[in-house]
């Protein structure tokens, strides 16, 4: 005897009652739903016109990302304070890989600024890391084009260094002895 079989043999006061709550439920989900997408809205309309709202504890993390891209774009945004904007938004989220790589591009940003001083080689570090930001973003999602392209760039500025570069292995210390003191055996002349 199944559900529906059961509700039919309830009196009909008892049967509009449950669909009463049921649709009370369902209202109220709605409601909720409702709420939400309304506050997503709000929250796209404010970073679309620029009218961010003040900077307070708990807001959102689309409000955060849009402040630390305000601040990357913008003439008074310091490097370090986009730097770190961005790192306190970088999770697994799509939110923090956007956040990710953002903060790769102003280190890349920081290096290409510091390649044209008198002291070049301070760039180093900063390309190295972008590099592996971008690394990392391709090992989460290997379609990411604008990360591919980046790390192309990034490699063009400073390449890897190849593996064949590398000095050969020391010899053992022992190998020039070990011809002359194996026993029977006779380096006789020809």
């Amino acid at each position: 005897m199944g559900l529906s079989s059961r509700i039919a043999h309830w009196p009909s006061r008892r049967r509009t009652r449950a669909v009463i709550l049921v649709l009370a439920l369902l209202a109220l989900v709605a409601a909720v739903d409702g709420a939400r997408i309304a506050r997503q809205h709000g929250i796209n309309d404010a970073i679309r016109s620029g009218q961010l709202p003040a900077e307070a504890p708990g807001q959102p993390r689309e409000i955060q990302f849009a402040r630390a891209a305000a601040a990357a774009t913008g003439p008074g945004g310091s490097e370090e304070d986009v730097l770190n904007r961005y790192r306190a938004l970088q999770d697994d989220t799509a939110l923090g890989r956007a956040a990710r790589f953002n903060t790769a591009n102003a280190l890349m940003r920081q290096a290409i600024a510091l390649r044209s001083t008198a002291q070049p080689g301070q760039a180093i570090p900063l390309i190295e890391l972008a590099k592996e930001t971008y690394r990392e973003l391709l090992r989460a999602d290997p379609a990411n084009w604008g990360a591919r392209y980046n790390l192309e760039r990034a490699q063009r500025l400073l390449p890897d260094p190849e593996d064949s570069d590398a000095p050969p292995s020391e010899p053992p210390s022992n190998a020039e002895r070990a011809a002359t003191t194996m026993r029977g055996y006779s380096p006789g002349l020809p």
